[in-house]
């Protein structure tokens, strides 16, 4: 009970956001969940490192790919535009800060892999709500993402025998992901014919293969992200859900993907 009724709530508020909300609330929505995420990040990667004042600024810089998807219906590049003036802030940051830190490459490098795996993967779920059926592509994509996980764990804890990545996810198992792409095919099939957009349904059944497995990965890389940094959890704002990371990690880069396979498919 106390995972399933916030995990209703989230998913309620989230599903209300892009169906009835604006591209402007979405991008205001996005800023907030992609600044609490950076602070996650943050606190993962900089433990022994930051000041308060650290902690309120690196975020900021971080999400700067998010910040300048705000144009995205005037501009095409504004993600790489704001990939590189956060790297560039992020750079500026370490040398303002270089004598303070015991290893400032460190500080850079995962700095960077922040602003990466954050701000410009995250960017892409606003560039996404900008294009034509932004909104019902985003709710087709929440579902395959959402249908791949319950898919995964339910064929899992029931047939999975040989692991997929056991040093790096012990639970998780080759049937399992198995049952994930069923789960993500079978998600964004319903809900396409829910939230239609202008896209045969054979490339919606090829988009959901695709996005399930994206999803797989991202939810990997999170997991690689916090072995390496020891912790279980990104943080603790979501209660039983763990964090804002942890809820998102499969859209990080599921998202992406989806963006780049409409663009160049011309769908």
């Amino acid at each position: 009970m106390s995972r399933t009724v916030p995990g209703i709530l989230l998913a309620l508020g989230w599903l209300l956001l892009l169906a009835l909300g604006s591209f402007q609330l979405f991008w205001v929505s996005m800023v907030a969940i992609g600044y609490l995420g950076s602070r996650e990040y943050c606190r993962m990667a900089f433990a022994d490192y930051l000041y308060e004042s650290d902690r309120v600024l690196l975020p900021l810089i971080l999400i700067s790919p998010i910040l300048g998807a705000l144009f995205c219906r005037q501009f095409e590049a504004v993600a790489p535009a704001g990939l590189l003036l956060g790297f560039i802030a992020l750079a500026l940051y370490v040398f303002r800060h270089y004598q303070r830190f015991e290893a400032p490459l460190t500080v850079l490098t995962r700095g960077a892999l922040g602003l990466v795996c954050v701000g410009f993967f995250a960017s892409h779920l606003v560039l996404l709500r900008g294009c034509e059926d932004g909104a019902s592509w985003l709710i087709i994509l929440t579902a395959i993402t959402a249908g791949s996980d319950t898919g995964a764990y339910f064929i899992g804890s029931r047939l999975g025998r040989r692991k997929l990545c056991p040093n790096i996810s012990p639970n998780k198992t080759v049937e399992g992901g198995v049952g994930g792409i069923v789960g993500g095919v079978a998600a964004g099939l319903t809900f396409s014919l829910i939230f239609p957009v202008a896209a045969p349904i054979w490339f919606v059944a090829v988009l959901a293969i695709v996005l399930a497995l994206a999803g797989m990965v991202g939810d990997l890389v999170e997991s690689v992200i916090k072995r390496g940094y020891q912790v279980k959890d990104s943080g603790t704002l979501l209660g039983g859900h763990g964090g804002v990371l942890d809820r998102i990690d499969s859209l990080l880069l599921a998202g992406p993907v989806l963006y780049y396979m409409l663009i160049y498919s011309g769908f």
